[in-house]
């Protein structure tokens, strides 16, 4: 009798296993969290083996065996961390980041020794230095240059002993990132308060049934509670009555990851920096901006700090004025206290409906979610003439995620779009765009699968959620970064969708905004959720006289977290032991008024200290601004914000190039021309601010 035949891991591990799922996606209802590790335990030796035959190829390096054959490599690493990722981010469970605290450290111990092989970066590098005799093609040529910058700024080129501390610091600061991750997650889900009855003075309905869907989230059903999502905090500090109530989410909002618990994140941020610095004084720079900065957009500190501060006066003059005017409605109104942080969205919410006649709880029974995705992919048809039609059939990670197919002209399959739109204990705050597979042509046409995570308040009772404004904006902000993803028409991965600079890569998404506030789209698709009523036009024309209120606070609290984080990436380290007093003396030289907060403190900002995409780079989407608010220009000149030619040229030079052309030539295709600086501050209302006390 024969032995029973033993099952490898390829044949029972769904990440190892062909995806026979419709588009061969994957199989979220069959991965579960033990099958992660020996997954990346495959594909780290695959994809080691695959690397070691481009480095030990006994024939010339060419352009074929060394960047395509880099290209082709690590296809089941990426499929996996993609899983992974999407998991860890938008549903963790306790298994799941215990498993991620391991995978970080493997994962910068994997890709050190490559990134840092001296005989795979002569190889590139010989081809670099030869280029222009190459024969290559525009796309292929940005890839070598792309490559080889990669590897040199990785530190292929230093000496051995400085290769060695490279690595350490890599795996140290893979480590500190999911720690500051976990400690912001932490913080995130174990602070809510209950709204009892009397805690509910000034919130509208639809604030109330989004709380109790939050407290059903977390199995207490039948009550209400404020969590510390975004969307949560910003709409209670808006419309609370109880200015007590409106302290304490306030506080406790702004201390997450400050507060001397096993979250705290201040020694976190302490030991980042000085590892930064370190890397980056290896490399052969001064500082760690100095590093970060040279390979963008922007190329320096001085550059981005010449933006920032351009900006800053003209937005500081304006939120003094406004904060005045705000203390004279508190005298007004019979209240004996100083305007602080938490009234200031409150009292802003009345001097708007002062000034404007306009709240935004008027609009928000206009702006439900499905309304909001429905004009998001109107607005992408009439651009670019793709459809979308919703699929029941793709596994998904939760049940509250949407799966849409993307046909271009034709009916031809371009992509699938996911969505995930309600916040909940198992999801990181914020809202991001990522992928599950890029597009790309290299060995045949691979379709991309584009995800848009968000947090905004589910509706109880099967109401549908409605949005704030604010949410509506970040909506069409991440499809467009989705559109930039799924757009994509690219050969090479590495140079996909929105495989582009940091301060080009807000560009897509931020130039997508301008469509939602849009009258044309407005009339069309914000309508009552209950009567199906159209936007009545009086309430439409306040919205859009409206949009500039309130501007001098939104460019303050973000130019200054833009500020710090160059701030903490340019001076020395040691500058920043104690990190709150690095906050408050930052704050001070710039003259940030104290009745704003930043938009992230330090201890809770993620963008710049879960990993360096955002380091020395959040003003990125500043930079990115003056571009978007200049291109959208080229529409309204045309005089249709959905002209056929326009269009064209933003499809063909920005959305479906990813990272094949340089961003500067990229935009002057598109445009003609450099971007104008002043469309920033003019789309923001600030040309004409006050000039600053």
């Amino acid at each position: 009798m024969s032995e029973p035949r033993q099952t490898t891991d390829s044949e029972t591990n769904p990440l190892l296993k062909a995806w026979v799922t419709p588009f061969a996606t994957p199989p979220f209802d069959e991965i579960k969290p033990e099958h992660f590790l020996p997954a990346f335990e495959q594909a780290f030796a695959d994809h080691s083996a695959e690397i070691a035959a481009i480095t030990n190829d006994p024939t010339a390096a060419d352009f074929a065996n060394t960047i395509t054959a880099l290209e082709r490599s690590g296809k089941l690493l990426s499929k996996v961390a993609s899983v992974f990722y999407d998991l860890v981010s938008a549903h963790s469970n306790p298994a799941i980041l215990e498993i991620d605290k391991e995978v970080s450290l493997r994962m910068a111990r994997h890709w050190n020794p490559i990134m840092m092989n001296a005989v795979l970066f002569g190889r590139i590098a010989q081809l670099h230095e030869n280029r222009a005799n190459l024969g290559l093609t525009p796309e292929q040529l940005r890839l070598l240059e792309r490559t080889y910058t990669r590897f040199h700024r990785s530190g292929a080129g230093l000496s051995e002993e400085a290769k060695t501390r490279m690595a350490e610091i890599n795996e140290r600061l893979a480590q500190l990132g999911t720690s500051f991750s976990h400690h912001l997650l932490g913080d995130e889900q174990e602070w809510f308060m209950e709204l009892g009855e009397a805690d509910r003075q000034g919130l509208p309905e639809s604030f109330v049934a989004s709380a109790k869907a939050a407290a059903e989230e977390r199995g207490m059903a039948g009550k209400a509670i404020v969590t510390l999502s975004r969307s949560s905090v910003e709409q209670f500090l808006k419309s609370s009555a109880r200015r007590d109530l409106r302290e304490k989410v306030y506080k406790a909002f702004t201390a997450r990851g400050d507060n001397g618990n096993s979250n705290d994140n201040n020694a976190t941020i302490v030991e980042v920096l000085k590892l930064r610095e370190e890397s980056a004084n290896l490399l052969g720079y001064p500082t760690f901006a100095a590093y970060r900065l040279e390979d963008s957009m922007a190329k320096t500190p001085e550059a981005v700090r010449g933006l920032l501060e351009r900006v800053w006066k003209p937005a500081r003059a304006r939120a003094l004025a406004d904060r005045d005017d705000m203390q004279a409605l508190i005298t007004e109104e019979g209240g004996n206290f100083k305007l602080a942080s938490w009234d200031w969205r409150f009292y802003a919410e009345k001097l708007r409906l002062q000034r404007a006649n306009f709240d935004d709880a008027a609009i928000k029974p206009y702006l439900a979610l499905d309304h909001m995705i429905a004009a998001a992919f109107d607005c992408a048809t009439r651009l670019f003439g793709v459809t979308f039609e919703e699929r029941k059939d793709v596994p998904v990670w939760h049940p509250d995620v949407r799966v849409w197919e993307m046909k271009g002209r034709y009916g031809k399959h371009k992509a699938l779009f996911y969505g995930d739109y309600f916040a909940r204990p198992s999801k990181r705050s914020g809202a991001w765009m990522t992928s599950l597979r890029d597009q790309q042509k290299l060995d045949g046409e691979v379709a991309p699968l584009i995800l848009n995570i968000c947090n905004f308040s589910k509706g109880a009772d099967g109401e549908p959620s409605l949005l704030s404004p604010d949410d509506a904006r970040t909506l069409f902000h991440e499809f467009g970064h989705g559109l930039h993803g799924m757009l994509s028409n690219v050969t090479y991965p590495s140079l996909s969708g929105t495989s582009v600079f940091t301060d080009f890569v807000e560009l897509p998404s931020q130039l997508y905004e301008h469509w939602q506030e849009r009258p044309e789209v407005l009339q069309q698709f914000a309508r009552h959720y209950q009567t199906g009523e159209p936007l009545p036009d009086d309430l439409l024309q306040r919205f859009l006289a409206a949009r500039k209120f309130n501007q001098g606070f939104a460019t303050v609290e973000f130019v200054s977290s833009a500020l710090i984080d160059l701030e903490f990436h340019t001076q020395p380290a040691s500058a920043a032991q104690d990190v709150r007093a690095f906050e408050r003396r930052e704050l001070e030289k710039i003259g940030m008024p104290e009745e704003i907060s930043l938009r992230h403190r330090p201890t809770q900002f993620g963008h710049i200290f879960t990993g360096d995409h955002y380091a020395a780079g959040y003003y990125s989407y500043m930079w990115s601004e003056v571009m978007d608010a200049d291109a959208f220009g080229a529409f309204e000149e045309a005089g249709d914000i959905f002209d056929p030619a326009v269009a064209k040229r933003l499809h063909d030079d920005i959305y479906s190039s990813g990272g094949s052309v340089d961003p500067e030539a990229a935009y002057e295709a598109f445009r003609g021309r450099p971007p104008e600086p002043d469309a920033l501050l003019r789309r923001r209302g600030l040309l004409d601010a006050p000039k600053a006390a």
